[in-house]
């Protein structure tokens, strides 16, 4: 994982002010380095930029910006997926003082309404003319927004409020010379950034240019990153994990960054683009393990038992290579393993791939394992948009995927007499923007930072064992993490979502949503389809205890989807208004009980 040759060049952040100016270092340090590689649509073709042309770029939108007579601390929104445009209009809005606030690309209007105007928003970059026809039947609700800027021209508007097309915006700035960048110190506020909402309103994180360089550099001090890199962004940039992890340490640490096409593009972008790190959510890996699991499901019985001998004995060979496990001959079958059967799987993830961090969400013991046996490196984190956002992360050379790792150096845990995982450090937000109520509720007068979520701490590791809020209390008293049932059923690639209910009822159920391919086999016969999807998920809960059975399932009739409310920008369930918005199915599941 790590060549003997390779060293680090990390710019120690204590060295300066702000995020801007870690921007400049870096373009001061290795000026003509590839920074950032961008598809080009029109040529057909990969695209690198280096460092200096980056400033050079900077610097043309810092001009422009500084004609929009904003004032430092004002709210400027991205509305983008991932892209270099994303990157140094960011960067130049960092340097006039601006507060950065980014919105997820494929949001409902609702969401970004509310976030326009709960933060204030001065001026709105958009991607794309189809952002705008989103946002149009709202825009008598977008009062305080004075400046719209468009990368793709926005044809027909009929708004009183002006948007500009990008180009044009560049174009029409007659300033000659950047005038001096707005001076920003380390505890300046360099971003809000809204909650996902899966309980309620999105709630504003004011983050600091010191919270978010402390954790990039706690995190290449637990996990070393070097200038010949290559990073693959997928994830939204929206989403602190790769904003911080995908964005920042790069540039902390000189290693270069390519912008995924999309997630349709991702398994030709990981192959062309040839990553050694990822930044993902355990949905990418979840998808790959169920695919494989499908193809092998189809072999005969002698080719399964022999893929998942193989599974455990390289899982073994793994924890002897972590020093927790003492040599076996059946280890010398492991290079044998390899040819037979990782190496195809491999080469899907490239031939620089290094590692992987996974964040987000829960990663599946059972998933890491499969991968890790064949040397696909996941180093599952944890951690908050509040914490900026990394608390914890298994190191390479001491992986237990069971776990989120150790915490990062200079972030302090503990578990409180309830088991909820508390932390306090120089990561935490400065609180959520004009909400003190909701603040003084997760930071406590000691300055812990309530997670919400129980743990156990071994070893200095980090254990999750369930979240306080998300904890099923049947009506006989017994209390329920559903998450590991879900995870559990989602491992079958007939289902698509599901999601556990049951509080103050009698028994567990739950709502499924199949995938689309068993959706069609079975559209005519609904009710074989419900039988056949519950004795799925009992082959599934014979590991749990009899009370957590899934008694009965409901079938929902629409997808969930980031359009309909059903899921978070990050694809998270948004439980309650599901279990709000399915009232009427749920009700019938519990009848006469």
């Amino acid at each position: 994982m790590k060549s003997s040759n390779m060293k680090t060049d990390y710019i120690n952040p204590n060295n300066i002010n702000n995020l801007h100016e870690l921007f400049k270092a870096r373009v001061q340090r290795t000026p003509d380095k590839v920074a950032y590689q961008f598809y080009d649509n029109e040529l057909g073709e990969w695209c690198p930029v280096s460092w200096s042309e980056c400033n050079q770029r900077v610097n043309q939108i810092k001009n422009s910006l500084q004609m929009e007579m904003l004032q430092a601390g004002d709210r400027v929104a991205i509305l983008s997926s991932n892209s270099l445009t994303w990157i140094l209009f960011e960067q130049a809005c960092l340097a006039c003082g601006f507060i950065v606030v980014p919105l997820y690309a494929d949001d409902r209007a609702e969401n970004i309404c509310y976030i326009v105007n709960d933060a204030e928003i001065n001026l709105l970059l958009l991607e794309k003319e189809s952002h705008w026809k989103i946002l149009q039947p709202h825009k008598n609700e977008l009062k305080r927004l004075k400046r719209i800027i468009s990368v793709e021209p926005v044809r027909s508007h009929n708004t009183d409020r002006p948007i500009i097309s990008y180009k044009d915006w560049l174009n029409n700035c007659n300033s000659l010379h950047a005038r001096h960048d707005g001076q920003a110190s380390k505890d300046d506020i360099a971003s809000i950034v809204y909650t996902s909402g899966t309980t309620g309103k999105p709630k504003g994180v004011m983050l600091s240019h010191n919270n978010i360089m402390q954790n990039a550099w706690s995190g290449v001090n637990s996990i070393a990153i070097y200038p010949e890199d290559h990073f693959l962004s997928f994830l939204p940039l929206s989403h602190m994990l790769e904003r911080t992890v995908g964005y920042y340490i790069p540039m902390l640490s000189g290693a270069s960054v390519s912008f995924s096409r999309s997630i349709t593009d991702l398994a030709e972008d990981l192959i062309s683009q040839n990553p050694s790190v990822i930044i993902s959510v355990p949905r990418i890996f979840e998808r790959v393990y169920a695919k494989v699991e499908q193809t092998l499901s189809a072999k005969p019985a002698i080719v399964r038992t022999l893929f998942h001998y193989a599974i455990n004995t390289s899982w073994e060979h793994f924890r002897y290579t972590q020093g927790k496990r003492n040599w076996k001959p059946s280890f010398l079958l492991h290079n044998l393993f390899e040819k037979l059967f990782y190496t195809k799987i491999k080469s899907k993830f490239g031939s620089r791939y290094r590692f992987a961090i996974s964040g987000g969400a829960p990663l599946d013991f059972t998933i890491a394992k499969f991968f890790i046996s064949m040397g696909i490196y996941i180093a599952q984190g944890y951690g908050l948009t509040e914490t900026s956002p990394v608390i914890s992360v298994n190191r390479l050379e001491d992986n237990d995927p069971d776990s989120v790792g150790e915490a990062l150096p200079g972030i302090q845990i503990k578990t409180t007499d309830k088991q909820e995982l508390v932390t306090r450090s120089a990561m935490l937000m400065s609180g959520y923007w004009k909400n003190e109520h909701a603040t003084t509720e997760i930071i406590d007068q000691e300055g812990w930072l309530h997670t919400g979520d129980k743990a156990e701490i071994r070893n200095n590791k980090i254990y999750i064992t369930g979240r306080l809020k998300d904890i099923i209390v049947l009506s006989n008293g017994e209390k329920i993490p559903p998450v590991a049932i879900e995870q559990a059923i989602l491992k079958d690639t007939v289902f698509e979502n599901v999601i556990i209910i049951g509080e103050q009822r009698p028994f567990l159920s739950a709502l499924v949503v199949p995938s689309e391919s068993v959706r069609d086999k079975y559209r005519n016969n609904l009710q074989d389809l419900e039988v056949l999807l519950h004795q799925r998920i009992k082959l599934k809960m014979k590991d749990f205890p009899g009370y957590a059975n899934i008694n009965r399932i409901a079938i929902c009739e629409t997808l969930w989807t980031i359009d309909n409310g059903m899921l978070t920008p990050t694809l998270k369930p948004r439980k309650q208004f599901i279990i709000d918005s399915h009232f009427d199915l749920i009700e019938k599941l519990y009848k006469g009980h």
